[in-house]
């Protein structure tokens, strides 16, 4: 099964089915205020509307009535782009952000990670969220900022599906935050994890500062948002060492919670290929350039995504495969597979074979895993050389 679900609220705002639900007094309300909010053309309207619209969002997300804010969202997708998309900025913040005495941000510090040995999520000990919180308050975060961590280290399938289940993330962190703890989580609520040769991990995190003072480092005077990557890159990277074991990771700057899982996706893709090649070099005794990548658009009832089917140049075997999701606004009309030729070919691959006949969305019936283009422009099951096959992962992703 795809890791990028198309229909959920982590997912990118402008990637979504449209749907045709029942209009109710709830749905009707939220209609009317997102299009007035829309149709606005001074920062004074803008004020009145959103303060309206953050008002009943926040009464919805206490009644933890996610169906209204889908079947909202599904009704504007088509009809009004810009009242989506405005709307989805408040539910999101409504969602993730708090502000009374304190102003509070629930946010996520991602992981991009790659290993042949399988990637741990799970809880995450005393010392290391020490170390990481030493290293958001030194870094991220604004001087005198409090920050609280989740004791796990999540990954993309645990992580709170919808507004409403992201909304009670950030009030348990609040209260443990207000209160100078972390917050303990029960792995036995949690699904468990897939298991993929690249994927992200979160770090969840909440931040508190007094009402209207600057939450993050490159809002003070002195402060510098590259400065910041940097310095997280370096040693948050360090302090979060011990959670990933046997891994090659790569750490993002920590965002607000929906703005940060949509960066991971979007990075995630081109960090998936230098992991594809970077694991056939060592599994298969193989420079780049010995690689041959055929990239291929796949489509439901629409253009979903593109798959890379890699194999040995002069072989016809696809050994190993990735997926491409689309995010945002991609679409048909966006070169996503001219982006793919260039960045395989930035990597040294030896040869790139760029399909452009339609694939269906198919996966294999026995294992579930996704079918990859070859040469001949056949979906076929990436399968490793037997000798590999034992210490590889099911696929890549």
């Amino acid at each position: 099964m795809p890791r990028f679900r198309s229909d959920s609220p982590i997912a990118m705002k402008r990637t979504r089915f449209s749907r045709r639900s029942k209009l109710t007094p709830a749905v009707d309300e939220l209609l009317r205020l997102a299009h007035g909010y829309a149709l606005s053309a001074t920062r004074i309207e803008d004020a009145f509307w959103e303060s309206r619209l953050a008002e009943r969002v926040n009464g919805l997300l206490q009644e933890a009535d996610e169906e209204v804010f889908n079947a909202v969202l599904d009704r504007l997708y088509n009809d009004n782009a810009r009242a989506y998309d405005q709307l989805a900025d408040v539910i999101e913040s409504c969602a993730e952000s708090r502000t009374g005495e304190s102003d509070l941000l629930l946010f996520v510090a991602p992981i991009l990670a790659w290993s042949r040995y399988g990637i741990p999520a799970g809880p995450v000990s005393k010392e290391v969220l020490s170390n990481a919180r030493v290293q958001l308050q030194g870094h991220v975060f604004a001087r005198g900022a409090k920050v609280g961590l989740a004791d796990f280290l999540f990954s993309p399938d645990q992580l709170p599906q919808g507004f409403c289940e992201a909304a009670g993330l950030r009030d348990r962190l609040a209260k443990a935050t207000l209160q100078g703890r972390d917050l303990a989580v029960d792995p036995a609520q949690l699904p468990e994890t897939q298991n993929f040769l690249s994927d992200t991990r979160f770090l969840i995190g909440l931040a508190a500062v007094p009402q209207g003072g600057a939450l993050f480092r490159w809002q003070e005077d002195d402060g510098n948002r590259d400065e910041a990557a940097r310095q997280w890159h370096t040693q948050g990277g360090e302090a979060l060492r011990p959670l990933l074991p046997a891994c090659a990771f790569d750490v993002l700057l920590p965002q607000a919670y929906h703005a940060g899982c949509r960066d991971a996706d979007r990075q995630a893709r081109p960090y998936s290929l230098r992991a594809a090649c970077a694991y056939l070099g060592t599994a298969l005794n193989v420079q780049a350039s010995e690689l041959q990548a055929v990239v291929a658009p796949f489509h439901d009832r629409r253009l979903e995504e593109f798959r890379i089917g890699f194999l040995r140049r002069g072989a016809s075997e696809v050994v190993h495969g990735v997926v491409w999701p689309l995010l945002d606004s991609e679409d048909e009309t966006t070169d996503i597979g001219s982006q793919i030729e260039a960045l395989l070919k930035e990597l040294g691959v030896g040869e790139v074979i760029v399909l452009d006949q339609r694939f269906p969305l198919e996966w294999c019936d026995d294992c579930g895993a996704p079918l990859y283009p070859n040469p001949d422009g056949e979906p076929v099951h990436a399968e490793m050389p037997e000798e590999q096959a034992e210490s590889a992962p099911r696929q890549l992703h």
